[in-house]
């Protein structure tokens, strides 16, 4: 058998080494510990607009604090798998907050995915514990997993009786999995993607510098958390002392509402595929004044990129596989033939 090189020698080295050398090393924080700098920096700021109300800091750290003591109660810690499946609201938030604060990694679920698809991913997951509420009909029984509903009274009770101090560090790794999140996967059946606490810390503290997002900021979550996009929306504003606006299922395909709702919560920033940009762009062009646009997930037309940047403050297009992290690759736009050079399929 015989072998060729069909990189020049140069041209290998940038491949394997010079494009693969991080600029840094490991970082020595975590989402939790960035998370608590935030809400000891100002813990009345607004932290979360959610359900038509505003979370402060504080309130949103307490609530995921008596959650990640009742999950630690439950033997919760570094890699012990949570299965979350809630609809999109203030729980939900603090309940990923609460597994990240106890070391252990969470699977996303959304509640409208096929039951069939949400068994698969239950069963070949086989999480310790599931939080849900009784809203949700979609997640199997689940062997010997404990089973926490939210809104159970019982739940509650035990809940409000818990400290809302933070509770104590839980003595995890930065390469333990933060999440586990299922892709498509080649052959269309779901495939589970671990990803460590330092990638995902990588990527949030990257995101953060690179927006410059600032507590002010308000940047409007849209996107299911089984899509591992999520993350970069409801952690990066966590972190810089900004504000996720997390808008309803209901808000997320209903083009005016979205809309009204960028208008009346003065969202500064939105991440969101090609897709739903084209839908805002063709019936509320207005909702992109001053704007920061974030796209990704699609082949980025021209056309649309164009129209983007006349309407928005900024516009980014980014790129990359949910095995790097979210996104590898991000270009500032200025036009659409920056995007005829980038496109990222």
């Amino acid at each position: 058998m015989g072998r060729t090189e069909v990189l020049a020698p140069e041209l290998l080295r940038t491949v394997l080494d010079g494009w693969n050398e991080p600029d840094a090393g490991a970082p020595e924080t975590s989402v939790p510990e960035l998370f608590a700098a935030a809400v000891a920096a100002d813990p009345a700021a607004v932290a979360l607009v959610a359900d038509g109300a505003e979370v402060s800091y504080g309130e949103l750290d307490a609530r995921a604090n008596r959650l990640a003591r009742l999950l630690s109660g439950l033997g919760v810690g570094p890699e012990t798998r949570v299965a979350v499946a809630l609809p999109r609201g203030a729980d939900l938030v603090a309940t990923l907050l609460a597994v990240l604060k106890t070391g252990g990694a969470y699977v996303p679920l959304d509640p409208e995915y096929p039951a069939e698809r949400v068994e698969y991913i239950v069963t070949d997951a086989a999480p310790a514990v599931v939080v849900t509420d009784s809203s949700v009909s979609s997640v199997p029984a689940t062997g010997g997993a404990a089973r926490v509903l939210l809104d159970d009274p019982a739940v509650r009770d035990r809940l409000a009786a818990l400290s809302g101090e933070a509770p104590e560090p839980a003595p995890v790794a930065g390469d333990h999995p933060a999440y586990t999140i299922y892709t498509s996967g080649s052959t269309g059946r779901p495939k589970g993607v671990v990803v460590t606490r330092d990638n995902l810390t990588n990527f949030v503290q990257d995101m953060r510098d690179r927006f410059a997002l600032r507590p002010g900021d308000r940047l409007a979550a849209v996107t299911t958390i089984a899509f591992d996009i999520a993350g970069l929306e409801l952690y990066t504003p966590l972190v810089s002392g900004a504000a996720v606006v997390l808008a309803t299922r209901d808000e997320v395909i209903d083009v005016p509402a979205l809309a009204a709702l960028l208008e009346s919560t003065g969202a500064s920033v939105m991440q969101a595929t090609p897709t739903l940009w084209q839908a805002l762009v063709s019936q509320h062009p207005e909702a992109l004044s001053g704007l920061r646009v974030l796209v990704g997930g699609e082949a980025l037309p021209a056309g649309l990129a164009s129209r983007l940047c006349e309407l928005g403050s900024e516009v980014t297009n980014l790129y990359g596989p949910t095995e790097t992290t979210v996104w590898s690759t991000a270009a500032r736009l200025t036009g659409p033939a920056a995007v005829e050079r980038r496109a990222p399929h």
